[in-house]
């Protein structure tokens, strides 16, 4: 199976999930036409919403650039960021993609966006048919495992600055691009506490 840093290497930004598919399946993909001729191309400006909440959208995407927040809304309006997505990375929810599933989370554009958008349901039958298709889900599969468990060994066993510099330095090209509210979500912490804690970093580094 591929690493999974093969499988998060930077596509081209024209065709994202060919370039993440092909390299987790190993080589290319037989009937690439089908998913080519279903892809849909949408376009998000900063602000909108490209799925809801705890409704039916069994779809894959992936990201040909822009920024986008993935949260979870309490029955309160509240609302937690779990992960971020941006150019070359794909993010699905894996609770709407199983028969008569519905989202967990919600999808927002943080900057104006373009995502490829396909049909889940059309690659679960040709992964049921072609060999390099199932490889394929799998190892993504792999992947949405291993965030999840990353993320939730650093909210569960580090402390609020080491979870900062453990965001910062796994993703260094993000934190510019992120509203500090919204990295504050993600990271569990009010504006105010992460905005003492990068004051305080960034002295330490001599910034």
């Amino acid at each position: 199976m591929p690493s999974l840093t093969q499988v998060n290497r930077p596509p081209t930004a024209d065709q994202v999930l060919k370039t993440l598919l092909e390299t987790a399946a190993g080589g290319p993909l037989p009937q690439w036409e089908r998913v080519q001729s279903a892809m849909q191309i949408r376009h998000f400006e900063t602000g909108g919403t490209v799925f809801l909440q705890d409704v039916a959208h069994p779809y894959v995407y992936g990201v040909r650039s822009g920024l986008l927040k993935l949260s979870y809304l309490g029955e309160e309006g509240d609302e937690w960021i779990k992960s971020f997505a941006q150019e070359g990375r794909f993010f699905a929810s894996i609770a709407a993609l199983e028969p008569r599933g519905r989202t967990s989370f919600m999808v927002i554009a943080l900057e104006p966006c373009t995502v490829e958008q396909v049909d889940y349901r059309l690659l679960y039958e040709l992964a049921s048919t072609h060999l390099p298709w199932s490889r394929a889900l799998h190892a993504l599969t792999m992947v949405f495992a291993a965030r999840k468990e990353q993320r939730e060994r650093e909210l569960l066993t580090l402390s609020p600055e080491p979870r900062y510099i453990a965001f910062r330095d796994a993703h260094p090209e993000l934190e510019q691009r992120i509203p500090q509210k919204d990295l504050a979500r993600h990271l569990g912490l009010t504006p105010v506490g992460l905005n003492r804690i990068v004051v305080r970093v960034r002295r330490g580094l001599g910034a």
